[in-house]
Formats: structure tokens, sequence, C-alpha cells
């Protein structure tokens, strides 16, 4: 049996374009990329802290150090320039996979430089 696990997140990324006509859906800088370990044409889920919205669509590569998170086509209708979204993918582990499993998380400032890295979140406290 496989398990779907998170593979890697973009946490609090700040989207900096919202191109309607452009071809392609999430445009992301690839050094992001990169450090998280992801790649171009790959599926991803996109979560809008600001209003909500969760949708489903793929990386393209935006320019090395440009900071870019452009969303592109129907998925620019999802957001507005200026929100703050998490950008996630899944992956699927077989048992011994998933015990050893470590997923890449990349904590973003604002202005979409890299805040922190980790590859575990911690303990929620009860409030």
């Amino acid at each position: 049996m496989l398990s779907t696990l998170l593979k890697a997140k973009l946490h609090l990324a700040t989207v900096s374009q919202a191109e309607l006509w452009y071809d392609g859906s999430c445009a992301i800088d690839s050094e992001l990329l990169e450090l998280a370990g992801l790649r171009e044409f790959e599926q991803i889920d996109i979560y809008n802290v600001n209003n909500g919205e969760r949708f489903t669509t793929y990386i393209i590569c935006a320019e090395a150090g440009s900071r870019t998170i452009s969303m592109n086509g129907a998925a620019a209708r999802r957001v507005q320039v200026g929100d703050r979204v998490i950008i996630a993918t899944y992956g699927q582990y077989n048992e011994e996979e998933a015990a050893r499993h470590k997923p890449k998380l990349v904590y973003l400032n604002a202005d979409n430089s890299v805040e922190r890295t980790a590859n575990t979140i911690p303990v929620q406290i009860a409030s």
C-alpha cells in the first residue's frame, strides 16, 4: 500500500504577478524550486491564505533570483497580487519510504526571500 505524504511546500509565498493570458499556470523562481526539490511541470496545490481559495495547477520556471510567484491562466482568477499562498506538492511512498520521509519545507518572507527551511513541523500546542 502507498501513503500520500507532503513532499515539499513553499509556505506563505507572496503572489508577485497574475497573468490571465500567459501560457502556463504557476511560475516560480527556479532557485526556490531547487531549494524545495520541486520541478517544472510538477502538479501543485495552492492554498490562498487571504481568501481561502484552494486549487490544483502545475509549475513553470521563472527567472532565477527574481523571487517571482506568478499565477497564470485560469489560476490568475483565484488570486490577487500581494496574496499570501502556500504551494504544496505530495508524493506516494511505500511503508519503508514513508517511515523515513522528511518533507522539504521552505518558509518565505513577504518579498519571497527565504526566511528558513525545515523538514518537520512542530507539534501544535492546544490553546
